[in-house]
């Protein structure tokens, strides 16, 4: 573990109290992330949870994370490291010296065994009050039962002692009545007293056993009662929280039934029209352990000074700027960016087909849903069969293929002289992928084995797009786009999900390639994690995590993006996005902030500095920039969008009706077109015959399989079971990640143009 950004400060700058006592306080030193280092916490140890805080001043208002020691795991890695783990979150902890270390693991310890002894004791409180009350009376019991063998054994060597003491005493009685010279009685003298001084401390430590013992006795139920008052506190304020999030719910309702005009202003997109309250009101519906985030560790190791001009001065914490703004098609030209980005010669391309612009409204079913996910705890989605309550009329493979609704940004980029600013843009076009997904909560169809996708919109704008799905367990898709303004795109996903009872973790496995082909770059990223919160309870909501890194593998040129999990305490805007571009020396060239909901900007640094230390220590670097430009601005939604799933534009026509695609094409799909339809109780049995279906042909490959095998043991006659094998992409090694994954093997778009599709399978 990096020890980066660890600051000069103590780790105990105000005195703790003593590891035994119920409250534990001091600075220890928090591991954040690769690009920050450790950073100065201060930490509250009571009654069982272990909180931090960037000050102690933040004590009275704002805690930034707490974990349950309870069920957590207490390692140490060396002399001044802990590793506290519980769930899904881990905390790397460092002390200033390993005596302090060695506190705070006592203090641990003892905290986690007494967390322990309660979560027993509150695991037990299930009946009436009662049988609670002689539980616990019997466990009181139980311990003062052995407090009392421990103060016998005690007074057994007190006896032992008393009487060897005794012993001593005599026996040096008798050597002070022998005739010894003077300075030998003195010795003498001076031990009986000593021996004196150990028979009173043994009976003095015996004493004091008893009057432990007393007191226990005396205080138990005093104990028990305090107990109680605890359980009913807790209960209290679990139930006013519950009632905070109906009221937070109901005053979100009627916000969004009021009437308003700021949502129709150009500056203020539909997307964004209540976007940020449900977050914040929902935050007490959230997981234990996705609730809490350091609103610091969220904001990046640097600070953005733009450059003065004749017009503005200004600052800011790599936060959105208001720079640039007005019609999403503003970004499709920007001055910063060199002229071969903005030459659009050859952009023009045939007149855009008109495509459909509405689907029919979505129905308002009610279903209960604690029926249905009890059941699916801990499984993968996969793997549940679910009704269609729970799908949007799209595919796994239509959701993939939205991903190209800002392939212009490709397009601009194709044309860039600078890989510096080709980085910028294909940054921004990975962020833009999850522009959709703010409103989406809704899952995809599971598409069938050999299900394809295509998109063909090569006279409008250029490409081609084909997906398939190649494997089923684990599902996986493989996806394939060419286009004539220069550049292919190709990608293999697999969607590990789990559902975890109150959030859905969707995480995306596999690698994004990106080839132009003018000057060879070759960019290389992988998609961040995907989480759906308030499952059961509360208003569902969507956030994206984690980091990406993009490569260009010709020029070892990097970016570093970062996507903030939601924070209710943060004062940074929701769903925000940052990353610096990079040579491949490592010097930082551009600065990428926005939101991936809304937008992407980028300031090109002119100079760059150490600043000064911060409030935790830490001194960070100085980033003099240009005024930022927009990269990337979201689409304005359709009318109405509310009620057809919060679909795009692009996502409208995804599922339209075409003349000559293949007889697996999604389009086809019976349940998804039922679904569309409105017709969701036909649609749910539709879908259970293909999946039975889908099952039926699974069977018969594997008996298939089964065969071959047993004639492999036949020496006279063999054969080798190839398994299934998908039409349009197979499986090769990537000479650049030495990954082995899918890839198109050519002959769809010509086969489409025969409409020769006997080798498809029947899968509908």
């Amino acid at each position: 573990m990096s020890e980066q950004g660890k600051g000069s400060a103590s780790a105990s700058a105000a005195a703790p109290a003593a590891p035994g006592s119920d409250t534990y306080k001091g600075w220890l030193f928090k591991w954040t992330n690769y690009l920050k280092g450790y950073q100065r916490r201060w930490f509250v140890l009571s009654n069982g949870l272990l909180s931090y805080y960037r000050t102690q001043a933040e004590m009275a208002h704002t805690c930034r994370g707490t974990i349950n020691l309870a069920t957590a795991h207490i390692d140490t890695e060396d002399a001044c490291n802990i590793v506290l783990s519980s769930g899904g979150r881990t905390y790397h902890l460092k002390a200033s010296t390993e005596v302090e270390r060695q506190r705070w693991v006592t203090a641990l310890e003892l905290a986690k065994a007494k967390a322990i002894r309660m979560m027993n004791d509150q695991s037990d409180d299930s009946g009436d009050e009662e049988p609670t009350s002689q539980s616990d009376r019997s466990e009181v019991q139980g311990t003062l039962k052995i407090l009392v063998s421990k103060l016998d054994d005690l007074s057994t060597c007190n006896d032992l002692i008393a009487k060897h003491g005794a012993a001593l005493q005599r026996s040096l009685s008798e050597l002070e009545g022998l005739k010894v010279p003077v300075e030998g009685g003195e010795k003498i003298k001076a031990v009986n007293e000593r021996a004196t001084l150990f028979r009173i401390t043994s009976n003095a430590m015996i004493n004091a056993c008893r009057d432990f013992l007393d007191l226990a006795e005396t205080h138990s139920r005093r104990w028990q009662r305090a107990l109680q008052y605890e359980r009913e506190q807790r209960t209290h304020l679990e139930e006013t929280i519950e009632q905070l999030a109906k009221q937070h719910n109901s005053l979100e309702r009627a916000w969004r039934e009021a009437p308003t005009l700021v949502s129709n202003k150009p500056s203020a997109p539909t997307t964004n029209k209540g976007s940020e309250r449900p977050l914040k009101e929902e935050a007490s519906d959230e997981d234990e352990d996705t609730e809490y985030f350091d609103a610091m560790e969220d904001s990046p190791a640097f600070i953005t000074v733009t450059a003065t001009d004749n017009t503005q001065h200004r600052r800011s914490q790599s936060n959105l700027s208001g720079a640039s703004g007005g019609h999403p098609s503003d970004w499709i030209q920007d001055d910063h960016m060199s002229p071969g980005c903005n030459d659009v010669s050859g952009k023009e391309l045939q007149p855009r087909r008109q495509r459909r612009t509405r689907i029919p409204d979505k129905p308002n079913y009610s279903l209960n849903l604690w029926s249905i996910m009890k059941n699916c705890i801990g499984k993968e989605l996969s793997k549940i069969p679910m009704p269609v309550n729970f799908n949007e009329p799209l595919s796994m493979l239509q959701r993939l293929t939205e991903d190209l609704e800002y392939h212009e940004l490709l397009d601009k980029a194709a044309r860039c002289d600078s890989s510096l600013e080709q980085m910028c843009l294909v940054a921004a076009f990975s962020v833009s992928s999850y522009s959709t997904t703010v409103h989406r909560t809704a899952k995809p169809f599971n598409p069938l084995l050999g299900e394809t996708y295509e998109l063909d919109r090569l006279e409008e704008f250029g490409y081609r797009s084909l997906c398939e799905q190649v494997s089923h367990h684990p599902p996986a898709a493989a996806h394939h786009v060419i286009s004539k303004q220069g550049w292919t795109l190709w990608q293999e996903i697999t969607i590990a999900s789990k559902f975890r009872g109150k959030y859905l973790s969707i995480m995306p496995l596999g690698a994004i390639h990106l080839h132009f082909h003018s000057s060879g770059n070759h960019y290389v990223w992988r998609k961040v994690t995907s989480t759906v919160h308030n499952i059961i309870v509360g208003k569902l909501w969507i956030d994206q995590s984690g980091d990406i890194e993009i490569v260009n593998h010709r020029t070892k040129e990097t970016c570093q993006l970062k996507f903030s999990p939601y924070s209710y305490f943060s004062r940074d805007v929701p769903r925000k996005v940052t990353g610096v571009v990079s040579d491949s020396g490592g010097q930082a060239h551009y600065i990428l902030s926005g939101t991936w909901d809304d937008k992407m900007e980028s300031a090109k640094i002119v100079q760059s500095s150490r600043g000064g230390s911060g409030s935790e220590g830490k001194q960070k670097t100085v980033y003099q920039t240009l005024s930022p430009k927009l990269l990337w601005k979201k689409y304005p939604l359709p009318e109405n969008a509310e009620n057809m799933y919060y679909f795009s534009a692009l996502a409208l026509t995804l599922n339209e009706l075409e003349d000559g695609v293949g007889l697996t094409d999604s389009r086809l799909r019976p349940d998804q077109r039922l679904m569309e339809e409105g017709r969701w109780d036909e649609a749910n049995s539709e879908k259970q015959r293909l999946e039975e279906k889908q099952r039926a042909v699974r069977r018969r490959r594997e008996a298939e399989a089964s065969d071959a095998l047993d004639d492999e043991c036949d020496y006279d006659s063999g054969r080798e079971y190839e398994g299934y094998q998908p039409l349009w992409f197979h499986q090769r090694r990537n000479s650049i990640t030495g990954e082995t994954n899918f890839v198109y093997k050519g002959g769809y778009w010509e086969t489409k143009e025969r409409q020769d599709w006997n080798m498809s399978p029947d899968i509908f």
